[in-house]
């Protein structure tokens, strides 16, 4: 449990708070803009830096990209000879000299021939060539005088004069201009183009290429170095702070520019390749950077954290873009505890202010306090009364704090509020009647709104029907109060349709138009409240009326109105549950005239069950003793018999027609008895054909016609035999098996396809054995494997299934062979079809689980799915016995049987006596298959007389001695 104190230290401990968290958010903020600007401003160097480091390569380059789009046009880039290079030696000397980064100028040729004037600056760089002390240029070359590669270094003064020429045997073997990547690129593209930086093979220096084809030979290309040396002092001149980092580095992270002083290129081999120095060589915070290089960096406006060592920088990372090449990208690391100098001391300057107001502000802070909350313990103690529902005191508390004032009285307001909600809210709960909660809804609002009488109205179409008038006391207005027509267009009309409650003085024109004359003058109102009842939806579903004798103030109207909710939420409760219940009445109703429908030999199934559940369930409510003399059923039990007994077959709907309707063994779709009588007629006509013959062939006619003779009047006794099968009428003994399996012996000849104009899926069946010849012999009767219809992974009940159903599944779906159906022994439903019918169980069980039935209707889907199980466990679907059953599951049981029996719309019967039907039950009975304490009651109490009565023919109902059909034990 949290610890408690006082409101005065409370407010004193709030007040300080406030003042800590204040200064802290000033001092914070103040720290957090600093350091905002501050990372802004180091952003913003970043992307000026990066802006200036970008310009000043495009300074660097704009005079070599001149020269070699000018040189890419001269007939240098055609010359073959060295003699003919060497004139355009002064025009290239004027290039050079045009910008002091560009470092030189070649050509390479498509034999691989290499031109090339490098300015030599200084002593450093003459020492690197060994050339002589006044040389200002140097010429290198590969040429072919002789057919032969021959490489030459010539060395110039600045006049261009020949200083001095060195052979070079090994640079043509080592130096080939047309692996270079300038080169390269340079053939690949139709522009002029730039590689990355690199070090360049002549001078080790850092530097970037351009190239472009020439226009004169297309296998020409001339290119220019430009050293990119002059950036390290650029970035050295903009360092944000002495500990800053600046670098700038290619995609692969090496290094191109740096401020510091750093490590110079390495040579790998005698190619001259050498490549910069990476910049995790550098600097930690160099070496933490270098991942991030390797995806595309967007240009970014800001800084980015970064701790190493325990030290945090603020790192950016910016693209150079340059025109034809790879960007480059800038690198900004900044130490936090330079950057941050500032902001911090900012920081500490507030911290300090907040403690000094702190220390001053604690004993105002407390004295204040106290005087505020005495008056506040006071009103403690009335909300300690309130919360105890202690409503006898009223509440005096005065204080110097207006809102103190002002909260005393509205807590006395709202207990008085309180109690009164209280009043009303305790009618509606403690009544269920809707007709009886009207009056004492109207009665606890007249009252708390004191007004003298008031009408409530209901919402009928477009009348407004009153549903109790009364005075204050709780008598009924004297006289009648008509309805008031919703167009009537008189002003207390109107103010209803407003949707608020309003207030309005009662003229006599007005009463006497609306019928209250009389109902204003018995209690002496001048004024009425009109109060709009509305639904969620804003919908008028009543109203009330309040009459008083002075003009109602807001607070008064707005009270009635709030109370006016608890009227409207009942109305409309009572107008859903209505309307709810009728939907789902008409959807029950909905599927079982569906299923009654869907076979003309069931109609009316549905429909009498109930009935006669109905009457079995309620002759064991009235009987006065035996096993039910205290069997009830209060309304929900009812509600719960009444579904169950409506949808108890809704898994019929899944049940084929023809099964339901099968009137014969070969009916399916249609009866195929006609299939087998067509090959009869076949086998006729084929004996007629022979008798014709043989006469034809001088055979006599008397012998070959009384050949004929006996040979139809055994096909036709052989028809006649399967015709009668084929009705299910007789059990089918041994004897009769063996027939069928004489005359299925007996061949007809087919001459047609019997595999074209059908449905893919019997092509499919068919395609399970190998299409005869035609013409071929075929059995009279048979089961071919194409009357075999396969059960699907769906098809199929796991023993483990959820619902608990127990039944044998038949390895087919369906079997329609012909000798298979009708040597059914009884009826005339196969095994596979007799499973199919019994599966609406199955199928009832499993809708009705589906559905989220509410609490009081949770036992319908076990009343409505056992009336085809049986006492002894051997029913279906889930085998239960007499004890898991409820006894209306048993009562709707004896039902369906009774109902089955004496029905006269079944193809397959017709429908029995009641001396018949109840000998049946009562066999039914001894084998325990139907409930022996329940069939006595249906005997006993006249259930079975008087459903008779209502549904049975009269020639079915003969005279019954119950006598006769109670067991043993019970009479």
């Amino acid at each position: 449990m949290l610890p408690r104190f006082p409101l005065h230290v409370h407010i004193s401990t709030l007040f300080l708070l406030l003042l800590l968290v204040v200064g802290s958010l000033i001092g914070v903020l103040g720290y957090s803009t600093a350091n905002d600007i501050l990372k802004d401003t180091a952003g913003e160097m970043s992307n000026r830096i990066g802006r200036e480091a970008e310009s000043a390569l495009v300074n660097l380059l704009a005079p070599a990209e001149m020269a070699t789009r000018l040189f890419s046009r001269s007939n240098l880039t055609a010359a073959t000879t060295l003699e003919q290079r060497l004139v355009s030696l002064p025009l290239m000397r004027e290039a050079l000299r045009q910008s002091a980064a560009l470092n030189s100028l070649y050509i390479g040729y498509g034999n691989g021939d290499f031109f090339l004037l490098l300015r030599l600056e200084n002593d450093a760089e003459r020492h690197q060539f060994d050339a002589p002390a006044a040389s200002a240029y140097m010429v290198r070359s590969i040429d072919r005088p002789d057919g032969q590669p021959r490489g030459l270094r010539i060395f110039l003064d600045d006049a261009l004069n020949t200083l001095r020429i060195d052979e070079e045997p090994d640079y043509p073997r080592g130096y080939d201009p047309r692996k270079r990547s300038w080169y390269r690129a340079a053939q690949a593209s139709a522009g002029q183009v730039k590689t990355g930086p690199y070090v360049f093979y002549t001078t080790r220096q850092v530097g970037i290429n351009i190239a472009n084809r020439s226009e004169r030979d297309p296998t020409a290309v001339v290119g220019a170095d430009v050293e990119l040396a002059t950036l390290d002092d650029l970035l050295l001149r903009q360092l944000p702070t002495p500990g800053s980092d600046i670098a700038l580095v290619d995609k692969a992270g090496h290094i191109i520019a740096y401020h510091r002083p750093r490590p110079g290129p390495i040579t790998q081999d005698i190619t001259g390749k050498a490549e910069l120095p990476p910049m995790s060589d550098l600097t930690p915070i160099l070496r933490a950077l270098a991942p991030r290089l390797g995806s595309d960096i967007p240009r970014q406006g800001g800084l980015q954290d970064q701790s190493i060592d325990g030290a945090t920088w603020h790192t950016a990372i910016n693209p150079v873009a340059l025109e034809g090449a790879e960007p480059l990208y800038l690198i900004t690391a900044i130490p936090d505890r330079e950057l941050m100098v500032t902001a911090n001391r900012l920081l500490a300057q507030a911290l300090f202010a907040i403690l000094f107001v702190m220390i001053l502000a604690i004993p105002a802070t407390w004295m204040l306090a106290r005087g505020i909350t005495g008056p506040l313990r006071k009103l403690a103690g009335e909300a300690e009364s309130i919360r105890h529902f202690d409503f006898a005191k009223p509440i005096t508390v005065d204080s110097l704090v207006t809102e103190i004032t002002e909260l005393a009285k509205t807590m006395a307001s709202m207990k008085r509020t309180i109690r009164r909600f209280l009043d009303i809210s305790a009618t509606v709960a403690g009544e269920s009647d809707f007709t009886r909660l009207l009056p004492s809804l109207l009665s606890e609002t007249i009252s708390a709104a004191e007004a003298e009488a008031g009408i409530l109205y209901l919402a009928d179409d477009d009348n407004l029907t009153p549903a109790a008038a009364l005075f204050g006391n709780g008598t009924p207005l004297p006289g009648t109060v008509p309805a008031i027509a919703t167009a009537s267009g008189s002003p207390l009309v109107v103010a209803l349709s407003v949707g608020r409650a309003s207030g309005m003085a009662l003229a006599a024109d007005e009463a006497e138009a609306l019928g209250l004359t009389a109902a204003a003058k018995a209690c002496s109102a001048s004024h009425v409240i009109a109060v709009p009842l509305l639904n969620r939806q804003d919908v008028l579903v009543g109203a009330v009326l309040l009459f008083t004798c002075r003009a109602a103030d807001e607070a008064r109207i707005s009270f009635v109105e709030a109370l006016s909710g608890s009227a409207a939420v009942s109305l409309e409760n009572k107008a859903l549950i209505h309307e709810q219940k009728a939907l789902f009445e008409a959807m029950i109703q909905l599927i079982a005239g569906a299923i009654d429908a869907k076979s003309p030999y069931t109609g009316g199934h549905c429909a009498r069950v109930p009935e006669l559940t109905k009457m079995l369930v309620q002759a064991a409510c009235a009987a006065e003793d035996g096993l039910y003399k205290d069997f009830q059923l209060d309304d929900a039990g009812w509600e719960a018999v009444h579904v169950a007994a409506w949808l108890h077959d809704c898994g019929k709907v899944t049940t084929p027609e023809y099964v339901v309707d099968k009137a014969t063994k070969l009916e399916t779709l249609y009866d195929r008895i006609h299939e087998v009588r067509m090959r009869f007629e076949v086998l006729k006509r084929d004996a007629e054909i022979a008798c014709l013959k043989a006469i034809a062939a001088g055979t006599p006619e008397t012998e070959a016609r009384a050949k004929l003779a006996a040979e139809w009047q055994a096909l036709d006794a052989d028809f006649a035999f399967i015709a009668e099968c084929n009705e299910g009428g007789e059990f089918m003994a041994p004897e009769r098996l063996a027939r069928l399996q004489e005359i299925a012996g007996r061949t007809w000849r087919r001459t047609l396809d019997d595999r074209i104009g059908i449905s893919h899926e019997e092509k499919e069946r068919k395609a399970r054995t190998p299409a005869p010849a035609l013409p071929v012999d075929e059995p009279l009767l048979a089961d071919r494997p194409d009357h075999r219809f396969e059960r699907g992974p769906g098809d199929r009940m796991p023993s483990d299934n959820r619902w608990g159903f127990r039944m044998t599944v038949p390895e087919l779906l369906y079997d329609k062979g012909e000798l298979h159906n009708l040597s059914v022994a009884r009826g005339t439903l196969s095994a596979e079809e007799r499973y199919k019918i019994n599966e609406h169980m199955v199928q009832t069980f499993m809708m009705l689980t589906a559905l989220p039935f509410p609490k009081h209707l949770r036992e319908v889907p076990e009343i409505a799915s056992c009336h085809h199980e049986t006492m002894d466990g051997k029913g279906y679907p889930r085998r239960l016995v007499r004890e898991q059953m409820g006894p209306v599951a048993r009562m709707m049981a004896i039902a369906d049987i009774f109902e089955a029996l004496t029905a006269v719309d079944r193809p397959y019967k017709k429908g029995k006596t009641l001396t018949e039907s109840l000998a049946i039950m009562a066999r039914m009975r001894d084998t325990a298959h139907i409930d022996e304490e329940q069939f006595e009651l249906f005997l006993r109490a006249g259930v079975w007389r008087d459903y008779a009565a209502r549904f049975m023919r009269p020639e079915q109902i003969d005279t019954v001695d119950i006598e006769t059909y109670l067991s043993t034990g019970s009479r």
